[in-house]
């Protein structure tokens, strides 16, 4: 039984308060980051002393960081484009397909989902070097790509569930062929589902940091592997001014997919 929320009178208010504190328990610790990295004091001394930019200038004008960040944007977008056309493909099989074991197909892909990610990582890293892709592009794509197709997956197969397949086959009636059908009709209509995919494919690769630990080499770093091998030699406030762009990029990601989804008419 479903309990009716404007009913629940002061309790309605208790909770809302208990959200509003656990938000702040989780949003306070990046605030302070991002303050930080305005702070003139070397040492993160809060609250700052004065405020200044000089720590961004120190970033962007450090080439060993910004070779960082453009490996992990290259990766990112990489690991984004393969892991929504893969994850359409296969969300396609595992939504129309009745094939024996199919249940346990999903269930596969969505492993890496709940698998602790050190032991995910450790396992990368004893095959690829095997196989020589530790520490190269390709071997951080394929590492990557493990762990944001189930995100790919998830978006796209709860969207195709919800797509009416009377439509396609409208199309189909109509003259179009099965694949015409799929990329005029059916791929428009789940857009939504698709391009949340690829903000969520993106993010995944953009924000890992255990498994491009293990990847890494001292030729090839991504941002957050610079952000954690810094944090071991000197606690400097360019790492405050680094870690607030990560922020401000991921959040301008999940703004964007926020508005789009809000504009999308029902």
């Amino acid at each position: 039984m479903l309990l009716d929320f404007d009913r629940l009178g002061w309790l309605r208010h208790a909770l809302c308060l208990v959200a509003v504190l656990v938000g702040l328990f989780l949003l306070l610790p990046i605030l302070l980051i991002v303050a930080l990295s305005f702070g003139s004091s070397q040492w993160l001394q809060f609250p700052p002393p004065a405020w200044t930019l000089k720590w961004y200038g120190q970033l962007f004008a450090d080439p060993e960081w910004l070779t960082s960040f453009f490996v992990s944007l290259r990766i990112a977008l990489t690991v984004m484009v393969l892991s929504t056309v893969i994850g359409l493909m296969a969300s396609f099989g595992l939504t129309r397909g009745r094939f024996p074991g199919r249940e346990l197909v999903r269930a596969l892909f969505l492993t890496p989902m709940v698998l602790p990610v050190v032991v995910l990582a450790v396992a990368l890293y004893a095959l690829f070097l095997r196989i020589q892709l530790n520490g190269t592009f390709i071997g951080f794509v394929i590492a990557h790509l493990v762990v944001a197709l189930p995100f790919a997956i998830i978006s796209i197969c709860n969207a195709l569930e919800r797509f009416d397949t009377a439509i396609e086959e409208a199309a189909i009636i109509c003259g179009a062929s099965p694949l015409e059908a799929k990329l005029r009709v059916t791929i428009p209509s789940i857009q939504l589902g698709v391009f949340g995919a690829a903000i969520f494919s993106f993010l995944a690769s953009w924000d890992e940091v255990v498994i491009a630990i293990f990847m890494a080499s001292p030729d090839l770093q991504t941002l957050p592997v610079r952000i954690f091998s810094t944090l071991r030699q000197d606690l400097s406030p360019v790492i405050a001014a680094v870690s607030s762009i990560l922020v401000g990029f991921t959040a301008v990601l999940m703004l964007l997919a926020a508005f789009l989804r809000k504009d999308k008419p029902s």
